[in-house]
């Protein structure tokens, strides 16, 4: 798993090395960062798909044949010449002209895509060569080899965050964090024809849809023709080379052309099989008769003040969105929270719109999904192509209580969680086996888990030389869930092991608690006699088990967070029968939805989710665990510290 923040912050480093190196203003050195994380980014694709070629490579006179850069275009990838790899300057001799070396690896990557021509920077001649060989050392990081994420999209928005006032002084521009891009692909399920976002970015919704597609065995540039608009040319230099990257062909145009409130750039009206966007709210002073001029207004323009001017162009933006689509098109997008129950003639473009039967599905989400901003948002869903009993439906989900927190300014979905969000959905449109196998999915992953903790048990308790009888009463708790959950037949029994196995975590890890103390009051001589006696045997033996106790600690969570998030979804759903949840999600019809003014807020709909008095609040449980396990590990090292120092007092 991909350690964000830690990359993160590496990369902010090396803006400070450039801060400190160069004269260049913020907006100028993050273009020259990105760069060189291009560098590295497109060297570890290269390398896998040179693998993924090898692999059944013909040869010929006893030699394997060299790759080829037509060899490279059937995978969607780029050549790289030998003189635009990232090992290549990272082992450039001292006396070498880095700068003119990595100008020249731009130029060299640029001659193998058209469309990256005049994209990538060749600015790096400013920097002193002591200063980029840094630089290529620290973006030197093995995490960039995990291909499949957004991470320049990630990056970028790390950036922004820094040097908002410098690079982002457009309040409106900020990237879609990772688990609500997810979300909306996942939701309207891209797999072929036009997609379309006309406020790019930096193509994250291009990368995941890719992502998605060749989770199916299909090939995305094959199969789908991507298009972009980006207002911001810095930003669409940023998604062109995040396409060219993940080897996608994308049409992305920038500037004033590409200012979609006045301008169809790619004229796709009507054409497209899927819409998905990000789009900067409550933008105001959109001229109103340019906008008119421009078309791509089903329901007419939104409210007009006396200057003639929109004064919130967010009814603008759903307009395009639903436009854009064809017959069958689908569209999910982020849009401001505030939008779904908007007044006067906003309202009467909800009306409309909810009258065509092509809203799908609505979803409020938590305040913190973004770096920049704290606002809460919604995710709006369309598809003129619903099933004939289901357009006179609309599915609200609120997941304002349903997240994860990363810290005190940050939120976001885990994987389970998108998918258990994502399961709601299915149900809603009948798609039952794609529920069963999720759940089928937790029965693995729990299984897995309970393996790898059991295999951690049994290094921690040799490492303890037998002294690990309750640990032994935990690996016998884990094993038996093994085999309880191998046994599976059913779908709806597994929420039955699930409680049941919580309950016997919980009594084993109070056992393991007290393996702590019985080792100090009555086992501390033995213990100390089974272990050389050196201080540097006993600092190694520290570190170890403190490295261990941190690792079960580590999968016990990881163990426990599966299986909170697979009750949550089997309390709900059973074995597969869609429910309205108070205060999770309700299908209304049309009708109700008219009773409360056209409102499209989830929240008016769902209800509130009423407080559980459970046996234990499981959170509350796992925080008491955790700390229990850390204040183990802190009495562990204390006791080999006490034994270290005190060998006279204990007559050894």
């Amino acid at each position: 798993m991909i350690n964000i923040r830690k990359l993160e912050s590496e990369l902010w480093e090396s803006a400070d090395l450039l801060r400190e190196g160069s004269k260049l203003s913020s907006q100028e050195y993050s273009m020259p960062v990105l760069g060189l994380i291009f560098l590295r980014y497109a060297y570890s694709r290269f390398k896998f798909v040179e693998t993924e070629i090898l692999k059944n490579r013909p040869v010929r006179n006893g030699r394997i044949l060299p790759v080829e850069a037509s060899d490279f275009k059937q995978k969607s990838a780029i050549f790289l010449p030998e003189e635009a790899r990232y090992d290549y300057l990272l082992n450039l001799p001292d006396d070498a002209d880095c700068g003119k070396a990595v100008n020249g690896a731009m130029e060299l990557i640029e001659s193998q895509s058209a469309q990256l021509k005049g994209i990538l920077p060749k600015t790096y001649t400013s920097f002193r060569n002591d200063l980029l060989k840094e630089l290529l050392r620290i973006f030197n990081n093995s995490t960039l080899n995990e291909i499949n994420d957004d991470i320049l999209g990630r990056i970028y928005e790390y950036f922004l965050n820094k040097f908002a006032s410098a690079i982002a002084s457009d309040d409106g521009v900020f990237f879609t964090p990772k688990s609500l891009v997810k979300m909306i692909v996942n939701i309207i399920e891209p797999t072929h024809g036009t997609v379309l976002d006309p406020a790019c970015g930096s193509g994250g919704m291009f990368v995941s849809s890719s992502d998605f597609v060749n989770a199916e065995g299909i090939n995305a540039n094959s199969a789908m023709t991507f298009y972009g608009q980006e207002k911001v040319e810095f930003n669409a230099k940023l998604s062109i080379m995040n396409m060219a990257v993940h080897g996608l062909n994308a049409k992305i145009t920038s500037g004033d052309e590409a200012n979609s409130f006045y301008h169809d750039a790619h004229n796709l009206e009507g054409c497209c099989d899927y819409v998905m966007a990000n789009p900067p709210f409550n933008v105001d002073k959109v001229k109103s008769e340019s906008t008119q001029n421009a078309g791509r207004l089903p329901f007419g323009l939104p409210g007009v003040n006396p200057k003639k001017e929109v004064s919130n162009a967010n009814y603008l933006w759903i307009s395009y969105f639903y436009a854009y689509l064809n017959d069958t098109g689908r569209a999910g997008f982020v849009m401001a929270a505030s939008a779904t129950d908007s007044g006067n003639k906003e309202r009467d473009i909800r009306k409309q719109l909810i009258q065509t039967g092509h809203v799908d599905c609505m979803m409020s989400v938590a305040n913190n999904f973004f770096y920049k901003v704290t606002l809460p948002c919604s995710l709006w869903f369309f598809d003129k192509g619903k099933k004939e009993e289901l357009k006179d439906r609309v599915l609200f989900i609120d997941s304002r209580n349903y997240y994860t927190v990363v810290d005190k300014t940050l939120n976001e979905w885990t994987e389970w969680q998108i998918k258990n969000l994502n399961a709601i959905v299915w149900l809603y449109r009948g798609e039952i086996t794609k529920y069963q196998e999720l759940i089928l999915a937790y029965r693995t992953q729990i299984v897995n888990d309970c393996k790898r903790l059991d295999s951690q048990f049994e290094n921690l308790s040799r490492l303890l030389n037998g002294y690990g009888d309750s640990l032994a009463e935990l690996r016998q708790h884990v094993a038996d869930t093994i085999k309880q959950a191998n046994n599976i037949k059913q779908l709806v029994p597994l929420n039955e092991v699930l409680k049941q196995y919580t309950t016997e975590l919980n009594a084993a890890f109070k056992a393991f608690i007290s393996y702590g103390d019985n080792l100090e009051k009555t086992e501390a001589k033995e213990f100390a006699k089974s272990i050389d006696e050196t201080a540097a045997t006993w600092d190694r033996f520290k570190k170890t088990l403190s490295s261990q106790i941190e690792e079960v600690i580590a999968q016990i969570k990881a163990c426990c967070m599966v299986i909170k998030e697979s009750r949550w979804l089997i309390d709900k759903f059973g074995s597969g029968a869609y429910v309205d949840v108070l205060g999770i999600c309700k299908i209304s019809t049309i009708a109700e939805i008219e009773e409360k003014n056209w409102s499209l807020t989830p929240g008016a709909y769902v209800g509130v989710e009423p407080v559980k008095e459970d046996e234990e609040n499981f959170e509350e449980r796992m925080a008491e665990i955790h700390k229990e396990l850390l204040s183990l590990q802190t009495e562990a090292n204390r006791l080999m510290d006490s034994i270290s120092a005190n060998f006279e007092r204990l007559e050894i």
